[in-house]
């Protein structure tokens, strides 16, 4: 069965204190984005009873299933999964690539013998895989077997969340459950990583090799808490221990997509590039106007990063007070 005889695709739309997760709406967003193109529909999943399925909807599922709890273990989850992905049929489940749905997209690909790729940047409407390997270095395209459904887990910040107020569709209960379970949670530890939420985040100021110091970095740092952002870095301010790795905009990195991404002393190579450059407005700071980031930039600024920085902060300073 070839993946264009299928229909339909399935979103785990994971969630945390009852609210689906970014990554879990831009998933939701670009799979409706490819159903519309082949007169399909999104048939997203959440668990717990007291999930928000409105902004699911509102992402571009047109119906959501609920089911179990949203504390459930990953291996809990898979099976259910499965189960839903046997009543419903789709061609394809695709989930948000967290630690939780690289847990769960083996496990149910496994039960029906489908591929399974993880780290996706990019999917097309008949049903080519991008995905990230060697670190984040090299871009591969890839299709999978005829088995369906595929199976994929999406990389955060690699598809624009578009919820639109004015969708509409169905809510489904679930009466399914896990029928044996291995393991169980016996700690969850938040690791610092966790703490830095690029992903999410409206407005992200990042600082380059050309910050030139750790105490020149700090500018970077002001800048972000002035505004009411998260600090980025580009690989080699985080090689020089400027500012730790969680905090990495880029392949290897995270994948970001802010409204406002300003980038302060980046030269603008490949990798760090292909890391934000599905920002709203990006704004580039550099002393080389001939450096590469200009040319992604909506507005450069062309001039000593370490002058120019203390400006826009004193500035913002002064609007907020007004």
């Amino acid at each position: 069965m070839k993946y264009t005889d299928g229909k339909n695709i399935m979103v785990y739309a994971q969630s945390a204190d009852g609210a689906p997760v970014g990554a879990a709406l831009e998933t939701v967003s670009k799979a409706a984005e490819l159903a519309k193109a082949n007169g399909e529909e999104v048939i997203a999943v959440v668990f717990g009873k007291d999930t928000d399925t409105k902004t699911v909807i509102t992402a571009g599922a047109s119906k959501v299933l609920v089911a179990g709890e949203e504390g459930l273990p990953a291996e809990e989850k898979a099976q259910i999964l499965v189960k839903l992905a046997e009543k419903y049929q789709p061609k394809a489940v695709y989930m948000a690539g967290t630690p939780e749905g690289k847990m769960i997209a083996p496990a149910v690909s496994a039960v029906f013998g489908s591929g399974c790729v993880t780290d996706v940047t990019g999917i097309t409407a008949d049903g080519v895989y991008t995905s990230l390997s060697y670190n984040g270095n090299v871009l591969n395209d890839m299709k999978m077997g005829e088995n369906l459904p595929h199976v994929a887990t999406v990389r955060s910040g690699s598809f624009a969340k578009k919820l639109d107020e004015s969708r509409t569709g169905e809510v489904i209960a679930e009466d399914a459950s896990a029928d044996t379970v291995r393991t169980k949670v016996v700690e969850t530890v938040k690791e610092i990583a966790e703490t830095v939420n690029l992903e999410e985040a409206q407005i992200i100021v990042s600082g380059g090799r050309g910050m030139g110091s750790k105490e020149n970095f700090a500018l970077v740092e002001e800048l972000a808490e002035v505004m009411g952002g998260v600090v980025g870095a580009t690989r080699p301010a985080i090689e020089e221990g400027w500012v730790s790795r969680a905090h990495q905009v880029g392949q290897s990195g995270k994948i970001v997509a802010p409204k406002l991404y300003i980038a302060c002393g980046i030269s603008g190579a490949t990798q760090h590039v292909s890391g934000m450059i599905g920002s709203g407005y990006i704004v580039a700071i550099n002393k080389d106007e001939d450096a590469s980031i200009f040319d992604v930039a909506d507005a450069g600024i062309v001039g000593d990063v370490t002058k120019i920085l203390p400006v826009m902060i004193e500035e913002m300073k002064k609007r907020k007070a007004e």
